[in-house]
């Protein structure tokens, strides 16, 4: 008596649970996912809150809890952070602000984070074929928390994009998580002072906050400047290893 092989045994159920879970479909979900967030911004409209202020039900602790989230969910759906820093400065004021722009761009970072690594690296990676993607896929997986650091720390990096990206690579849950903590501090700080002071523009505490926000853009783009030399010269090295790699597979 032959027994089934299990491809017959499960039927239309399991191809279609096959189906559904390839990386194809995975990488369709997220994108699904992040139209609907970006739409549901746009039809919610959580910025009249800076305007408006906050409802008079809360207040405290759970208004910051509150913010915290909706902050990470804002930056998952790619929603600018200086907005949101902005705004958590003129509703919390600068210590509060800051502890919950912090955070919640920890809670963005890491659901993004989490999202591209679940559905979309199986359908990304194989992608990389471009000498530039490649030497910066190398740099991230090699050098995850020096590299996650440094892009923090450059304002004009977009930080939705460059979360999802590191989700296609291999570097670690804790190194990416730790970077971002880290180096998102600084700028994080002068938009939530900006913000808290935003009444009072010609105030020395604005100036200072704007001030530090135009000099860390222009020391950003002249060190990403520099760092496309760096990358310019590793790509060919990447590029050549790979076809090795390849060539050696080949029987």
């Amino acid at each position: 008596m032959s027994v089934p092989s299990p491809q017959h045994s499960d039927g239309l159920p399991g191809r279609l649970a096959q189906t559904l879970l390839s990386p194809r479909y995975r990488l369709a979900a997220l994108l699904v996912l992040l139209c609907a967030a970006g739409i549901s911004m746009l039809v919610y409209e959580p910025q009249r809150f800076v305007t408006n202020g906050l409802p008079a039900h809360l207040s405290g602790g759970l208004a910051g809890f509150l913010f915290t989230v909706a902050y990470g969910l804002c930056t998952a759906a790619f929603v600018p952070r200086p907005v949101l820093n902005v705004a958590a400065g003129a509703l919390f004021g600068t210590q509060a602000g800051t502890v919950a722009a912090v955070a919640g761009t920890v809670v963005g970072s890491g659901l993004a984070f989490g999202l591209g690594r679940v559905l979309g690296q199986d359908a990304l990676r194989p992608l990389l074929r471009a000498r530039w993607l490649t030497a910066v896929d190398r740099q991230l997986s090699r050098h995850g928390f020096r590299s996650m650091l440094v892009i923090r720390l450059l304002p004009g990096i977009p930080f939705a994009a460059s979360n999802y990206g590191a989700a296609v690579s291999r570097m670690g849950w804790a190194a990416f998580l730790t970077a971002t903590a880290l180096g998102v501090v600084p700028n994080t700080v002068a938009y939530v002072v900006a913000g808290s002071h935003a009444a009072a523009p010609t105030s020395p505490v604005f100036l200072a906050a704007f001030g530090f926000i135009a000099l860390s853009g222009l020391g950003g783009a002249v060190l990403a400047w520099r760092k496309r030399d760096v990358l310019g010269r590793e790509a060919p090295q990447c590029t050549a290893k790979t076809l090795q790699r390849h060539g050696s597979t080949r029987p």
